[in-house]
């Protein structure tokens, strides 16, 4: 019986971590686009990695406030400057695995399209990033 309910409660913060990172997702990859490739020549067209960075502590923020208090609203709370500065830390860690990902497209595979670049920082970047999140984050954060 402990473990079917332990299993739930993995699974409510399974789905409410989705949730929140989703919404940051959402904040990020809009971000992105918008500073590298609105109007064909965004702001940042010539800095990728620069706008990645800007628009993941954008989404990170967001995803922390939703995480803080929806999913991870039942443990105890630390001081909340200690547990920003450790989710951001580990999110750096996140958003390397991105930035790299991103490189390689851009400047070893030399893909430039809207398409190569979020489909190296956003999908196969998040996705390595999103798991690296979830088990540090459950463990070191919160």
């Amino acid at each position: 019986m402990a473990l079917r309910e332990r299993g739930r409660a993995l699974g409510r913060e399974a789905s409410g971590f989705l949730a929140a990172g989703a919404i940051g997702l959402v904040v990020d990859v809009g971000a992105y686009n918008v500073l590298v490739h609105l109007g064909g020549d965004g702001l940042l067209d010539d800095q990728p990695l620069v706008a990645k960075t800007l628009s993941t502590v954008a989404g990170t923020t967001v995803a922390y406030v939703g995480n803080r208090f929806w999913t991870y609203r039942d443990r105890p709370r630390g001081r909340l400057a200690r547990e920003y500065t450790l989710y951001m830390g580990l999110s750096a860690v996140a958003l390397l695995i991105s930035l790299v990902c991103l490189a390689v497209s851009r400047y070893v595979l030399d893909l430039r399209s809207p398409v190569a670049d979020n489909v190296a920082a956003n999908i196969v970047g998040l996705v390595l990033g999103s798991l690296f999140r979830f088990l540090t984050y459950r463990r070191y954060v919160f």
